[in-house]
């Protein structure tokens, strides 16, 4: 029996660790000259996922 491949697009973007799955925040890519200092600084860095989409990511990476 093969074994079952994790989704590639979700293991690129979710890092496991003992509290849950890092991942980085999303609107940070292009046109930034619009949205405020504030926005972009506290889009900054990454945090990790809520425990309601746990169960979804533990799926796609077949944890």
């Amino acid at each position: 029996m093969p074994k079952a491949k994790a989704h590639s697009g979700a293991s690129k973007r979710f890092k496991k660790t003992a509290a849950g799955y890092k991942h980085k925040h999303a609107m940070r890519s292009h046109i930034l000259t619009k949205m405020s200092q504030k926005r972009k600084r506290h889009l900054r860095g990454t945090s990790v996922m809520n425990a309601s989409d746990k169960p979804l990511v533990d799926r796609m990476l077949r944890v």
